[in-house]
Parts: C-alpha cells; structure tokens; sequence
C-alpha cells in the first residue's frame, strides 16, 4: 500500500532519481540538494512523497509566496502510474496550502509535456490563456 507523507531532506536521493528518470521533467542547477533543502525549509510540510515499503514512487516539491501556491515535478515511477497516486499528492498540496489561507495555486507545464497537461485539465486544473511567464537566469545557467 502506497503511503503519502510530508518530504524530508533525507528523500533527497530517491526524489532525484526520480525528476531525472521521468520524461517531460527539467532537472536544473535549481534541483541541487542544496537548493532542495533550502525549498523544503522555507515551505515546511509542503511537499510529499509516495512511498511503497519505504521506497518512494512518487513526488511533489510545493510552496507558496504568501498569496499563491505554486506546484513543481510532480512525478510518478512509470510502474504506479494510473493509480490515482498523482492526484493524491496534489490534493495534499492543496490542502496543506489550504490551511495557510491560500486557495489559489499554479503549476508551470512544458508544452511538450501532453500526458502533463492531459493529467492537469482531467484533475479540474485549468490552462491559462491570458498570460505569459517570463524567466529570467542571474547565474547563467541555459535556458529558462
């Protein structure tokens, strides 16, 4: 049976593994360990795993700025995929965030990615239309 729980620092490894293992996901100099614990620390109880007999399966990585939530790579192992573990991990999100008083949240989806937007729009997310992001790199590193 697959358990959801907060992420630790300590999942690091295994949620790692797991962005570089999945297509659609960017892994970037902003998925650094030391970048994670730092995410982690400043959005305490956020983020979750899924884990099946202690090893994880699946991930959400979630903050907030104080008005919106904001969800990043979600992602789950290709073996488990189907089980409703996905929208499990986002409806804790959202609860969580929930409970701070946030009730607006966003998540960035490559346009290449279509099982990403086909999994956002199927659990009630909805694409935007009337805005663009805008990126920018102070440390250089490639593409936005």
């Amino acid at each position: 049976m697959v358990e959801i729980r907060a992420m630790a620092v300590s999942d690091y490894r295994a949620v790692f593994l797991l962005f570089s293992e999945t297509p659609g996901v960017t892994v970037r100099d902003a998925d650094s360990y030391e970048s994670i614990v730092q995410y982690l620390e400043r959005n305490p109880g956020l983020s979750f795993v899924a884990a099946d007999r202690g090893c994880i399966v699946g991930c959400v990585l979630c903050g907030h700025d104080g008005r919106r939530g904001y969800l990043h790579h979600l992602v789950v192992s290709s073996p488990y995929r189907g089980k409703g573990i996905a929208k499990l991990l986002v409806s804790h999100c959202v609860e969580a965030l929930g409970q701070l008083g946030i009730k607006k949240s966003h998540v960035d989806v490559l346009v290449t990615n279509s099982g990403a937007r086909t999994f956002w729009s199927k659990i009630g997310w909805h694409q935007r239309d009337d805005i663009f992001r805008y990126s920018f790199i102070s440390s250089g590193e490639g593409d936005a």
